[in-house]
């Protein structure tokens, strides 16, 4: 069993030769998830925004890793601002049932270029969503 790079489109690391997530077997471990907007490449200003699209990206990352949000185990969420309002909105809205909800962990910290809010999650991906198996 080999390990594989995950790349999503618009959740590149600049120049760095960074995947978006790593898959060996069925774990899957993202990097850091950035609340960029994957259309436009734009990183809003606007904390909510930021928290809703790094949302939107780690479903994509875990997606494209073959997994769904209910594969995830674990999310570490980095903040340079309070985000835990906004952070607690997402995190209902993608995770409903309050009896099967993965751990979580907020840690304070100062974030690179304008970024508010970084996730990093784990999951464990038993059936394989991709179309390539």
């Amino acid at each position: 069993m080999r390990r594989r790079s995950i790349v999503v489109p618009g959740l590149e690391h600049g120049s760095n030769p960074i995947p978006a997530a790593s898959r060996r077997g069925p774990l899957l471990a993202t990097g850091g998830v950035r609340g960029v907007d994957r259309e436009s490449g734009v990183l809003p200003a606007d904390v909510g925004e930021q928290v809703r699209h790094a949302f939107a990206n780690l479903r994509a990352v875990v997606e494209a890793g073959g997994g769904t949000v209910e594969d995830v185990v674990h999310v570490t969420v980095f903040a340079a601002a309070d985000v835990r309002a906004p952070v607690n909105e997402e995190w209902v809205r993608m995770f409903p049932d309050a009896g099967s909800r993965p751990a979580r962990h907020l840690l304070r910290q100062e974030l690179p270029g304008g970024m508010l809010v970084q996730l990093e999650a784990l999951a464990f991906v038993m059936e394989d969503r991709e179309s390539d198996g």
